[in-house]
């Protein structure tokens, strides 16, 4: 049996896996965020033959207000039995590899991968470049919904041992102490606070450092190879232990992308503040900083 994929796959990898016969299942998280009903389309448009399709907002977000949610901000986290309910509905089982994508440079299947690392399912793997390099492969696509599983899965969550969280409080508490180092995975200029788009309030945490999440990428959308990102990634912290970075962006989503790279460069699995700016700054009287 093939060792269990955990940070990158790539399409002829997951070509042999599938031939392979184990258990495995595909998830597209395919979406727009300025347009959130896109995704559904998106998928039925094109997808990976036999792909679950899994949606930010309705599957990988609880919106619904309840008070169960583990995180704020304007994607909080489902609880984790929720989670686990949405994924054994797809028909996951504990025994599979999972194997995510987007067509967005990972910045939505990165959620999916994290949310399973947290509930303790470490066989998950981000598909490399996405569905275009499934396509620039050879890979087939199908087209329309797809069916439901022939079956409820067995997948039960277990946090606690795996991705590490940050709470808001925790992240204030621990504001300006050395062993805490915030990286903001947004774009240069929401972070300096020229422009905000989506949140009411423009700026960041204070002390925190910028890796803008699409710096993890070559040009064809793959990830740049695990040496240069290490040395990106340690040119960033200029010193500060890895163990120490909490990452986070506007709302959790696009901060998975640079989790995920500091694993691929060696660097150990970093903490993720959920909430991120979108919690932060509508939290009173916490300091927001402009560069």
């Amino acid at each position: 049996m093939t060792a269990p994929y955990t940070t990158l796959i790539s399409a002829e990898q997951l070509m042999a896996l599938q031939a392979s016969g184990q258990p495995l299942m595909v998830f597209d998280c395919s979406f727009d965020l300025m347009n959130p009903g896109a995704g559904d389309g998106l998928y039925a448009e094109a997808h990976i033959p036999g792909a679950a399709y899994m949606h930010l907002d309705r599957d990988l977000s609880d919106k619904s207000g309840v008070a169960d949610t583990a995180s704020g901000g304007r994607h909080p986290l489902p609880s984790p039995a929720k989670f686990a309910t949405t994924l054994r509905r797809r028909g996951f089982n504990h025994a599979m590899q999972a194997v995510v994508y987007d067509r967005q440079g990972a910045q939505y299947c990165g959620r999916l991968w994290w949310m399973l690392k947290w509930c303790g399912h470490e066989s998950v793997a981000v598909l490399d470049g996405g569905l275009p390099a499934w396509q620039a492969a050879g890979g087939a696509v199908a087209t329309g919904a797809l069916p439901a599983p022939a079956s409820e899965g067995n997948f039960e969550a277990h946090t606690g041992t795996g991705a590490p969280v940050r709470g808001v409080q925790d992240l204030a508490g621990a504001l300006g102490h050395p062993g805490q180092t915030v990286v903001d995975a947004r774009a240069p200029a929401r972070f300096r606070g020229e422009v905000e788009p989506l949140d009411p309030v423009a700026g960041h945490i204070p002390g925190a450092l910028n890796r803008p999440f699409t710096d993890n990428f070559q040009p064809d959308g793959r990830f740049k190879p695990a040496a240069q990102l290490r040395a990106e990634f340690e040119q960033l912290l200029a010193g500060r232990p890895a163990a120490s970075v909490v990452h986070h962006c506007g709302s959790g989503v696009t901060a998975t992308p640079n989790v995920l790279a500091m694993e691929i460069a060696g660097l150990g699995r970093t903490a993720l503040f959920p909430g991120s700016w979108s919690e932060w700054c509508t939290t009173p009287g916490l300091p927001c900083a402009r560069s």
